[in-house]
């Protein structure tokens, strides 16, 4: 590029000699091009952090992955904890029983799950522990039957703690009067609130032993919760460690796959947010267009006089093109300031269930 093209077109750009109009639409072609870039940022960056704070509430109340037999059991489970804490990468496996069961508080009834934790190991694997708002893990003795349920279920129930709930399970005892369901008073000790609906009102605590009771689980569990250094490797690690186990006869599943449809549904968003802005961006960068147009026209007779005093097309064409790339360039000059936001979250992959 010579000297000439650039002092004639950012001498263009300055001048509103003659062409006020032209000045005017130029303008509104750099505001309206600021305006889609501005939205666009602001928009995938709000989805961005709404994704991130639904995963941080998600691995705050949830293990990163789990396995648990096909059978439904796991029956050497003290063995396969050791074995899996001393696998690479993972910071804690702690046992759980886990099955549907019926509450029922005078005449009003909910379902939801109960999960047979061991308090003390329990911190390991989750920050549930940081969300009892009432009592405390450490109330869930075993013997005692006790039990911690979220707020949102307590309060469909109308249970507060110190109050009981009778616990029916989906299992039943023959009896020559038929088949009875088996059914165990609980004393409520505490009140958890994760944030989510889905645990605040499906998920109750107790004492793995007193689970175990209930559900006539024997000395099985139904599987083992774990911890990793780096919860978005859960879907790789988890498998990884399946198969340092021996590979056959475990299922293994991860916190991607559990709550992929609300990873899906965001993603999704995204992707539509951000072609519908992109089209605002080409209305605008269109609007550039038809402005270098209009100059074009209107230069005609100085277009002339150049070409007389023996400038080549490609340096007339330099000409407007300074004017259309300053022109872009102040208008995205935002885009450069916050570069991260435009950035995927690292959580946008998702592995499926694996059976090993």
């Amino acid at each position: 590029m010579n000297a000439y093209e650039w002092l004639i077109g950012t001498r263009y750009l300055r001048s509103t000699h003659r062409r006020g109009f032209v000045s005017f639409v130029a303008l509104m072609s750099v505001c309206g091009l600021a305006l889609g870039v501005a939205t666009l940022i602001v928009v995938l960056s709000v989805m961005n952090g709404f994704e991130r704070e639904l995963r941080s509430r998600i691995l705050a109340v949830t293990s990163h992955a789990t396995i648990s037999g096909l059978s439904g059991s796991l029956a050497d489970w003290r063995a396969l904890q050791g074995q899996v804490r001393r696998q690479p990468g993972v910071q804690a496996a702690v046992p759980y029983i886990e099955s549907q069961a019926m509450f029922s508080v005078a005449r009003r009834m909910a379902g939801a799950k109960v999960r047979g934790v061991l308090p003390e190991e329990e911190r390991t694997a989750t920050g549930l522990a940081r969300h009892v708002v009432s009592g405390s893990l450490d109330d869930l003795s075993k013997g005692s039957y006790n039990i911690i349920l979220g707020t949102a279920l307590a309060h469909e129930l109308n249970v507060r703690v110190g109050g009981t709930v009778v616990l029916i399970a989906p299992e039943g005892a023959a009896t020559p009067t038929g088949v009875v369901p088996r059914m165990r008073r609980f004393t409520v000790v505490g009140l958890f609130r994760s944030g989510m609906y889905e645990f605040d009102r499906g998920l109750a605590l107790t004492h793995m032993a007193d689970a175990a009771r209930l559900f006539r689980s024997g000395a099985g569990i139904t599987g083992l919760r774990l911890a990793f250094d780096d919860p978005l490797r859960a879907p790789a690690l988890v498998r990884r460690v399946a198969l340092a186990l021996g590979g056959a006869g475990f299922y293994v599943t991860d916190w991607t796959e559990d709550h992929a449809n609300f990873f899906r549904s965001i993603e999704l968003t995204k992707s539509m947010m951000f072609v519908i802005l992109l089209m605002i961006v080409a209305v605008a960068a269109f609007n550039i267009v038809a402005t270098l147009v209009m100059i074009v026209k209107e230069k005609q007779t100085d277009i002339a006089i150049l070409r007389t005093l023996g400038a080549a097309p490609m340096g007339v064409l330099l000409t407007f093109a300074v004017q259309g790339v300053l022109i872009g360039l102040a208008s995205t000059h935002s885009r450069n300031a916050t570069p991260h936001t435009l950035k995927t979250s690292a959580g946008s992959t998702y592995a499926g269930n694996s059976l090993m």
